[in-house]
C-alpha cells in the first residue's frame, strides 16, 4: 500500500556541501519514480536561512524531507538538526542524516537530537544509488509526511 502523493512535486532540501555528493544524489533522485524538485544548501547556516525562510530565501519551499550531512562548513549538521527539531515551525520535517561517519558518538548524538534515522553513505556508486532511490521510495511513497502546518 503507497501512499497517495500530493498533486505538487515533493520538496526535498539536501544539506551537502560535497560537490560530488550532491550531482550523485541529485542523478538518483532524477532516476525516481516520483516528481521532486531538491533544493541544495552547501553549508549550515545557508540551510537556516533557507528553512526559515529569510533573505534570499523568502520565497523558499517548505521541505518534505531534509537530507543532511554532518560535516558541513560554518555551522555543522548536529547544529542544523538540533535547530531544526527545536523550531515548532519545522520539527515535523523528517531529518535523514546521510554521512560519511559510522562512529558510534555521531549515532547517538544525531538521534537524541532527534534525527528520524541515520545512514553512512555507501561508498559503492550502485549501493548509494540503491540506498538514495530506496529512501525516496520509503520516505516519499509510503510514510505519510506531515504538511505544512500554515496549510492545515
Amino acid at each position: 500500500m503507497h501512499n497517495i502523493r500530493r498533486s505538487r512535486p515533493v520538496e526535498i532540501l539536501l544539506v551537502e556541501d560535497n560537490p560530488a555528493d550532491v550531482e550523485l544524489t541529485l542523478e538518483a533522485l532524477e532516476g525516481g519514480k516520483l516528481l521532486n524538485h531538491v533544493s541544495v544548501a552547501s553549508d549550515g547556516l545557508v540551510a537556516m536561512a533557507f528553512l526559515r525562510k529569510q533573505a534570499p530565501f523568502q520565497d523558499a519551499p517548505r521541505p518534505d524531507l531534509i537530507l543532511l550531512d554532518l560535516n558541513l562548513p560554518r555551522k555543522n549538521g548536529f547544529e542544523v538538526l538540533e535547530d531544526v527539531k527545536s523550531d515548532p515551525a519545522l520539527s515535523a520535517i523528517p531529518v535523514i542524516v546521510l554521512t560519511t561517519s559510522n562512529a558510534d558518538r555521531d549515532v547517538v548524538k544525531s538521534y537524541d537530537l532527534k534525527a528520524n534515522c541515520y545512514v553512512c553513505k555507501p561508498v559503492e556508486l550502485d549501493e548509494f544509488l540503491a540506498f538514495i532511490r530506496s529512501t525516496q521510495e520509503f520516505w516519499l511513497e509510503i510514510v505519510h509526511l506531515p504538511t505544512d502546518p500554515a496549510l492545515v
